[in-house]
């Protein structure tokens, strides 16, 4: 017989552990939808930047996309960080429509990508200004669906969180698990609350009021930040504007990472940004380990040890953990078998985290599409 002490501590631990799970579901419905509205007519016009370095098999689907939109968007400025001479060719084609921008060399202190969102929005024309990813696909009622939302909630910042397209092995197995963890990081949904201190941006596709944009300093105000989408939701959160979230796996699509490697590197870089902290990395790989790993060994142990009780939460655990990875990977557009092997999905986490802490402890830079930023600790 096990002591009543160590049973009932594992029977709490068993009990936190599935009102984790319990929590990451309900978010996931809270989650609002946004679906294609071709009737949509908003009151402002937009313009849209697409920062591209090295995208050039999406960038022109991207375009041809945002050709294809139900209402005419003011501009789309490309901020072009090293496309191929027959991109830049495409790219020239498309004027006046379309106004390719040279990527200005990268100055001191600036990320990438936020130099090139901020060139961009100082010289592209529209009321609203719609950041795009060069690998985001929208359905032809996308922008004005999302601009007549965001004039609807009487939004500062709008943003949407696309469908995933996952294609290989390991994109199936870790994204449905990604999109679970940005949920419960962030409690996405409560974004939605206009008093609430959650504050989320997905930097994929966003949309801002540009005075708004312009009161919070823009990109020039997170420049040295990698995760200037979180920093900058950060920013207007304090400054009372209201933001708005939604599910629209309708109106966007996006593969966002090639393959395995590109995935694992991403990841890195999503973990800290530039800000690393020992504490808050050994937390999350406790968490990690506490959460989806050491539940699964209750119903052995309580098994060998003969605790009917730990058996019995054992097997409850194994139903409620594979069911939600299940239910979660067919929500991502996932065949849901691959739900059943979110052990994996820890495992590719549980590398992430410790490849980030060797390379945090031994300063090495955060690197990026050909680029490095030095972390601080």
């Amino acid at each position: 017989m096990l002591p009543w002490l160590l049973e009932g501590g594992l029977v709490a631990a068993a009990i936190g552990v599935l009102l984790y799970q319990g929590f990451a579901i309900l978010l996931a419905y809270q989650m609002p939808p946004l679906r294609p509205d071709p009737a949509a007519a908003p009151g402002r016009s937009v313009g849209v930047v697409v920062a591209a370095r090295d995208e050039d098999d999406e960038l022109i689907a991207t375009l041809d996309a945002l050709a294809a939109q139900t209402i005419p968007v003011a501009e789309v400025v490309v901020v072009d960080g090293g496309s191929s001479p027959a991109t830049r060719r495409e790219l020239e084609r498309r004027s006046p429509t379309v106004r390719r921008l040279e990527e200005p060399p990268l100055p001191a202190g600036w990320v990438g990508k936020n130099w090139a969102c901020w060139t961009g929005a100082r010289s592209v024309r529209g009321d609203w200004i719609l950041f795009l990813d060069a690998d985001v696909q929208l359905q032809p009622a996308a922008v004005a669906s999302m601009v007549a939302w965001a004039e609807r909630e009487d939004a500062a910042a709008a943003t949407i969180a696309p469908r995933i397209v996952a294609l290989g092995f390991w994109e199936r197995v870790v994204l449905p698990f990604y999109v679970q963890m940005v949920l419960a990081r962030y409690r996405a949904p409560r974004t939605n609350l206009d008093h609430s201190r959650s504050a989320l941006l997905n930097g994929q596709c966003w949309l801002v009021r540009r005075e708004a944009y312009a009161a919070v300093g823009g990109h020039e105000a997170v420049k040295g930040q990698v995760l200037e989408d979180i920093a900058l939701a950060t920013r207007f959160r304090a400054a009372g504007d209201r933001l708005r979230l939604a599910w629209a796996p309708a109106l966007a699509s996006t593969r966002m990472y090639r393959d395995r490697a590109e995935m694992f590197e991403g990841l890195v870089k999503n973990i800290h940004g530039v800000d690393f902290s020992v504490r808050q990395e050994l937390g999350f790989l406790a968490v990690l380990i506490g959460l989806f790993w050491l539940p699964l060994a209750l119903l052995p142990f309580g098994w060998a040890t003969g605790s009917v009780l730990l058996a019995g939460l054992g097997a409850f655990l194994y139903v409620a953990l594979f069911g939600k990875h299940v239910a979660f990977a067919r929500s991502t557009g996932v065949p849901a078998a691959y739900g059943l092997l979110f052990p994996l999905a820890v495992a590719f986490y549980v590398a992430v985290l410790v490849t980030s802490l060797g390379r945090g402890l031994r300063r090495r830079p955060v690197t990026w599409k050909g680029r490095a930023y030095s972390i601080r600790p």
